[in-house]
């Protein structure tokens, strides 16, 4: 029997481990993985942006980019990952797929405790490891100036919490079958297991032929 191919949405706030959990996941399970902000870095990289507006344009043409490799996959019934912090403003690309390949979709909704989260927001933006271009909102590449912090434009954590409820980040839905996982303690955090949720979900899919 033949079974409908799987779209599986990693999402959530920002620094609550998404895109790791999603290249784990991706390995474990031998499934093809795409993260919107990856494919921003290589935008960033190749087109560069020269202020907040031709940032705002590369966030767009890499979200139709995460959906176009995702249409790639269902289209030939294969199973895909896509890892975002989807919101409201996401879900039309996301039903398009959903619709048009009849795909059983599976969300994992990272979240963590809105201080603890912002301040490692704040620390992942300070690391010398974190892409530049995530960081700057002028220019890229830099050319001089000043990088203002969350902190210096008067967002708090509460202020960053209710601005990604609003935006429908927080409680994100597309139906199917969800799992959320709470990473403020990331050791708490039993992505393992996570993942063996994910395999036997997969294994026991409904078939799209009976």
């Amino acid at each position: 029997m033949e079974k409908s191919p799987f779209l599986i949405l990693v999402t959530g706030m920002p620094a609550t481990g998404k895109t790791t959990f999603a290249q784990l996941l991706s390995e474990r399970l031998s499934v093809p993985m795409a993260s919107k902000d990856v494919i921003k870095e290589r935008l960033y990289d190749t087109l560069g942006f020269r202020d907040r507006a031709g940032k705002v344009a590369l966030a767009r043409a890499a979200a139709e980019l995460l959906y176009y490799f995702g249409e790639r996959h269902l289209c030939v019934g294969q199973t895909v990952i896509l890892e975002n912090v989807f919101e409201n403003s996401t879900k039309p690309g996301l039903q398009r797929l959903i619709d048009t390949y009849k795909c059983e979709t599976l969300t994992v909704h990272f979240h963590a405790d809105p201080v603890t989260l912002f301040h490692r927001f704040l620390e992942r933006d300070r690391s010398p490891g974190r892409h530049r271009g995530h960081v700057v909102n002028s220019r890229y590449p830099e050319t001089g100036g000043e990088t203002l912090s969350l902190e210096s434009r008067g967002v708090t954590p509460e202020g960053m919490e209710r601005a990604m409820r609003e935006k429908g980040v927080t409680d994100f839905s597309v139906g199917g079958r969800e799992i959320r996982v709470d990473t403020t303690d990331f050791a708490k955090a039993d992505t393992e297991a996570v993942v063996a949720e994910v395999r036997q979900w997969l294994d026991s899919g409904p078939p799209l032929f009976p």
